[in-house]
Parts: structure tokens; sequence; C-alpha cells
């Protein structure tokens, strides 16, 4: 037992001596005791956008179709008018350059309709000028105005006073005692006296109404001086119509009760007094000074409230003379037939004194480049127009890209399964030789451009009844109601409510970020001998 001890310690010391063994049998000694477990806790909720800056930038909308490439393509020339041939520039096999004259009709009628339109045009310029001169014065309308005020109270008083001696004054009373009013009454028998009581009230009413307003007015205008505000003159104006407007009914409702006592008198045969009628003829020179009154204040209140309208209407009006006279223009080139772009005339359909309709094929251009015919549906086909510019692809050659120009479009769809088609023909602005005839070919027909606008990305538009962006600012986001424009695959136009340099949201990652708790648990030691 002792020999084995004494070899146990000799071994011992020898492990003591080799340093590395030590540190290691040290590690494992100390460690020997724990054990180590994770766990994961409840992960925290990190939100990450992806930005965009709002840029300046050029907008290209397009519409895209695919079909087949085609060797030596021949396009028909077509006319957009009617008409007879007087003109053919050109015949079979002749090479022609784009826009060459290929032949004309007879545009007399589209010449005629351009003078027309010239004249017209002419016309409406002196129409506005003129006008521009009777309604440039403003101040001089007013000036107007006043002088007609001016001269209807020159009449007014001395109508007023007739109106008034003749329903309330006493001049037909014998002795003085009684208001002409109640004379008007006792003409009648006490039987009839009802229906004249009413026609007297209803006189006198009229006339205490047209005084009231009348000497209001004459207070307003004897306060008013010629050189007074436009407003001030407005308003005297419009006060002084309602005035003789007023007057005009008491002279009225007097003129029925005269004539009601008239006709009471000679149905009864009974005798008036003279002043009777000499009131009747008062109130037919009352009432024909105060219409022309009334007209003339209308008139004058007319010139001042219509004299804007009537400039914007001529304005309107030479608007459109211009347009008549462009479209007549833009009609007299449809006479001119040219070739849409470089080819040869493989086909002349015309000569001198034919007679074409729109539509008609004149002539067959055939081109020495290729084209492509690709299909689009009647909704895409609606955009496009002959010389719009398109970019081509080929599935054939996936790294070419060329450019071309719609050279034909169709006028007449094809139906095929109840959906129409349309065909249009593109030809290539430069020649690849390994393009090959019948290759599959897709389009981007370029149908619009816009440059210099606000751009952002179609991902940072959304809607919620109307558009609007995520914006961020100081790492909070904010909704942005925004004014959209053209679109396309990938970029939108922003008309307003953004600026340039502006930072968006295009997209919302939301990440969960896990930690990792660590334990120890003392589990007993290791006695290591001779410690």
């Amino acid at each position: 037992m002792a020999t084995i001890k004494i070899w146990l310690s000799k071994i011992w010391k020898k492990i003591l001596q080799h340093k590395i063994l030590s540190v290691f049998l040290a590690i494992v000694i100390l460690g020997g005791g724990y054990y180590v477990y994770g766990k994961f806790a409840g992960g925290a909720t990190a939100t990450q956008y992806i930005l965009a800056t709002v840029e300046k930038g050029t907008l290209v909308t397009s519409v895209s179709g695919s079909g087949q490439v085609s060797a030596l393509n021949q396009v028909d020339i077509k006319p957009k008018a009617s008409g007879d041939i007087i003109y053919v520039g050109v015949k079979n096999g002749q090479w022609v350059n784009a826009g060459a004259l290929v032949a004309r009709i007879d545009d007399t009628d589209a010449q005629k309709a351009i003078r027309d339109a010239q004249a017209n045009l002419e016309s409406a310029k002196l129409s506005f000028e003129k006008l521009k001169q009777s309604t440039a014065d403003i101040v001089k309308l007013h000036e107007d105005a006043f002088n007609v005020i001016s001269n209807s109270f020159i009449d007014l008083p001395n109508i007023v006073s007739g109106a008034q001696t003749i329903i309330l004054g006493t001049t037909l009373s014998l002795a003085n005692n009684q208001s002409n009013k109640g004379v008007y009454i006792d003409f009648f028998l006490s039987q009839d006296r009802d229906n004249a009581t009413a026609f007297a009230n209803i006189a006198e009413n009229d006339y205490t109404a047209a005084r009231t307003r009348y000497d209001a007015t004459l207070l307003l205008y004897e306060n008013t001086s010629r050189s007074a505000n436009p407003s001030d003159i407005e308003k005297l104006l419009s006060n002084t119509i309602e005035t003789t407007r007023s007057i005009a009914q008491a002279l009225k409702s007097e003129q029925n009760l005269l004539r009601l006592v008239n006709d009471y008198a000679s149905s009864h045969q009974k005798s008036l007094p003279t002043l009777i009628s000499t009131y009747l003829s008062n109130l037919n020179t009352y009432t024909s000074q105060n219409n022309s009154h009334i007209s003339n204040l209308v008139n004058s209140q007319n010139d001042i409230l219509n004299a804007p309208l009537d400039i914007a209407s001529q304005e309107l009006s030479l608007k459109q003379k211009e347009n008549a006279l462009g479209d007549a223009q833009q009609n007299a080139n449809d006479y001119y037939i040219r070739a849409p772009f470089s080819g040869l005339i493989g086909q002349l359909n015309v000569k001198v004194y034919d007679s074409v309709s729109a539509g008609t094929a004149v002539a067959v251009l055939v081109t020495k480049q290729k084209v492509a015919e690709i299909s689009l549906n009647e909704v895409d086909i609606s955009k496009v127009k002959v010389g719009q510019k398109a970019t081509l692809t080929f599935d054939a050659i996936s790294e070419l890209s060329i450019t071309g120009e719609v050279a034909d479009v169709d006028a007449i769809g094809t139906v095929t399964q109840g959906v129409v088609n349309y065909s249009v023909k593109i030809a290539f602005d430069t020649q690849d030789e390994r393009i090959k005839s019948g290759m599959s070919v897709s389009a981007a027909v370029i149908t619009d451009t816009k440059q210099d606008v606000l751009l952002v990305p179609n991902a940072a538009v959304k809607s919620n009844g109307e558009q609007y962006v995520e914006v961020l600012e100081n790492n909070i986001s904010r909704n942005q109601t925004v004014e959209v424009g053209l679109s396309n695959d990938t970029m939108t136009e922003i008309k307003s409510g953004l600026k340039e340099g502006d930072k968006v949201v295009t997209r919302t990652i939301t990440a969960t970020t896990n930690t990792t708790q660590t334990t120890s648990k003392n589990t007993g030691g290791m006695r290591i001998p001779g410690f």
C-alpha cells in the first residue's frame, strides 16, 4: 500500500512539472462541477424602413405587345381625306424618302375653309378690340350711370307729386275738406262701394310704399356725388331702379281706380268732374316717362354688370376662332399624301383624276428594313399613333434591344373568341443581321413622355380613398397626401405634396430579435489529491 502511494506521488509531481498539461488539468478541475443551459426570452420587435428619395427625372409610359418579325414588309399608304387626285408624284419601283409627296387630293374646299376661318378670326379680333375700347373705362360706365340717375330725378319729383294729388289731394272736393280718394268712393252708390273702396285702398297703399322708397332714394341721391366710389354709384343705381318700379306700380293702381270710376259713370249715366279725365291723361304721361327711366336705368346697370362677362365671352369666341383656323389648316394638310418612311413604291393604285376616300390604299410602300408586326388590344390601341417611338426586344437574341417607329396602325380590328385585337407595324431604326424573319419580338410603344417631373417608386404610393405616401422624418413615418400624374410599371409622377429630396417609404420590414440567458449551477467539486 505504501509502495502504491509513493508511485502515485511521483506521477503527480511529473504532471505538475508539465506546464501545458497543468493548465489543461486546472481548467478541467475548475469547470468540472458546472453545466450551462440556454433559454430564449421574449424577442423585441424592430421595424426597418426601405426608403427611396424623391427625384426629378423623365417618366416614359408605354403599351406593350408581342408578334413576329417580317422582312421586306409592305405598308399601305392611306389618305386621311377624300376627293379627286390632282397630282401623283411617284411611280412604281421608285425609291422615296420619308415625307415624300406621293399624291395630292384637290383641296379647294379645304382652302376655302381656311379663308373663311381666317376671316372669322379677323372679325372676332376686331369685335374684341371694339369691346375692350367700349368697356375698358369702367369709370366712364359709372359716370354714364350717374347721368341716367340724374335724368330720372328730373322727372320723378313731378311724377310722385302728381300721383299724390290724384289719390290724396283735395282737388275734387268742393269745399276742399275731403280727399280725392273719398270722392272716388262716394261717387259709387252704397251697394257698389265695397269694390271701389278696395281699389282705392290698393292705390293709396301702393302710393305710400312708393313715396317711402322715393324719399329714401332721393336722400341717397342728394348725398352721392358724381365722383363717388363705383360701389356707391351702383348702390344708388339699384335703389333708383327699385324706386321707379315701385312708382310704376303706384301709377298702375291709380289708373285702375280712375278707370273703374270712369266705367261706372258711363254705365250709370253719371257725369264726371273734368279733373278725372285730366288725371287719367297725366297718369298716362307719368307712366310713359317712368317706364323710359326704368329702361335706361336697367340698361346702365347691365352695362356695368356685363362688361367683364362680355370681355370673357369675346375672349372665348376669339379662342374658338383661332382653334377653327388651326383645325382648317390641319385638315388641309390631310390632302397631301406623304410616305410615312423611306421605302420603295411597290404598287401605285391611283392616277390623276381618280377619286379616293379616306382609308383607301393609294400606294404600297415596301421597306428595305425589317418590321415588327405586333398585336394590341382595343384599350392599348387607342393610345398608339403613327410616328411614335418603340423599343424592341427579341426572344432569340436576349442581349439585343433596338428602337423603331410605328409605321402603320390597323383601323379595323380582328375579333378572336370575343376579343378584339389590332395589328401595329413598327419599322426598325437600325438593322441587325442576326434578326431573321419570323422571329418572336416584343415591343414597348412609347405613348407619353414627361421630363423634369418628381418621381417616386410605385411601391411608395398607397390609397385609402385618396393617394398618399409615407414620409420618414426624424425616424418617424407619417402619411402625406399627394396628387399623382402619369405612371408606368415602376415609377409614378407626383404633381403635388412632395418636394425633391424627400424620403418616402417603399417597404417596411418587421424583424424579431431574441436574447439568450445563460445560468450556471454548482453540482459539487472533484477533490484533487495533495490539495
